[in-house]
């Protein structure tokens, strides 16, 4: 529009001068026409080349959208056999949970909760879960598979199996010296073998202030019997009758954990009290086969 407007212009100069002027405008205009050409030629190019890209985008976000669907119907499917067996083995595992004893399963679950696992295979008249081993009488009981029998060290349910089983060997046992507790300690524990119908228990005796307090565990599971008993008095006088008899054990719980446990000792508290009973007696038998001092030592001198 200006290159015409100049050289409409054109047919009404007069001078040379004006002529000058009129033809450099009008090849300024022409400049200006190119570049604004060049311009829209390189916008067309672009817009196809982003059309072109838009469509390539359009048919992989496409290709990836029905693979994606594929692939969620796939995990419908797997979800739905995954619950399908789930259901099954739940219903399997139902059935077969109704047929154990209540007690038995409670400590199966339990000891599981805590070790991993709830049994043990017995090989070699050992424990192989904690490779401890078996008193002749376990193993017997065991073997015989008339009743269930647990660990007495790591408290899991006994099996054996007849093809793995080993000719008897007499393993060669380290005993090291044992660690007696203080006799004036402020807290004591003691095994007693029979406890009226609660049968092997370990027995707490704490001092507290002019109070000594008993707590008794069964043995084998952990769990309390009874009440916290509080009497006045230190515990060697407040019950005299507990201490008659029964074993000294290495152990020393401040109060605060004791409450922590609630109704159930920690499984690596029996193993430690277990551990330090097997020793104990060791220590007994060897004295007895020595003639040191008789089999079984009553009240505060036994294994103490």
């Amino acid at each position: 529009m200006a290159k015409s407007r100049s050289i409409d212009q054109s047919l009404d100069v007069k001078t040379n001068d004006q002529y000058k002027a009129l033809l450099h405008e009008i090849q300024f205009a022409e400049k200006e026409i190119a570049s604004t050409e060049d311009k829209i030629l390189e916008l067309m190019v672009d817009a196809d080349t982003r059309a072109s890209e838009v469509k390539a985008a359009q048919a992989e976000l496409k290709a990836e959208a029905a693979e994606i669907e594929e692939e969620k119907e796939q995990a419908h499917q797997r979800t739905a056999e995954d619950e399908k067996l789930l259901a099954e083995w739940r219903g399997k595992r139902d059935q077969l949970r109704a047929g154990i004893d209540a007690d038995l399963l409670r400590h199966y679950e339990r000891v599981a909760k805590f070790r991993g696992t709830g049994i043990s295979e017995v090989r070699d008249h050992k424990c192989m879960a904690c490779q401890v081993m078996l008193r002749p009488q376990t193993y017997n009981e065991v073997r015989s598979g008339q009743q269930t029998v647990y660990c007495d060290s790591c408290q899991r349910v006994l099996y054996l199996n007849p093809a793995d089983e080993l000719v008897d060997q007499k393993p060669t046992v380290h005993h090291p010296r044992r660690h007696h507790p203080k006799i004036d300690a402020p807290q004591a524990w003691y095994y007693r073998a029979e406890y009226g119908e609660a049968g092997e228990v370990y027995l707490c005796l704490t001092n507290a202030g002019t109070q000594a307090s008993r707590r008794v565990y069964e043995i084998h599971t952990g769990r309390m019997i009874g009440d916290i008993l509080i009497r006045e008095g230190d515990y060697r006088l407040a019950f005299p009758e507990e201490i008659t008899g029964a074993i000294r054990l290495n152990g020393d719980w401040p109060e605060e954990e004791l409450e922590a446990w609630g109704t159930e000792v920690p499984m690596v508290v029996l193993d430690s009290l277990y551990a330090d009973l097997e020793a104990a007696r060791y220590e007994m038998s060897a004295r007895a086969a020595k003639h040191e001092a008789p089999a079984a030592v009553p009240s505060e001198q036994a294994a103490s």
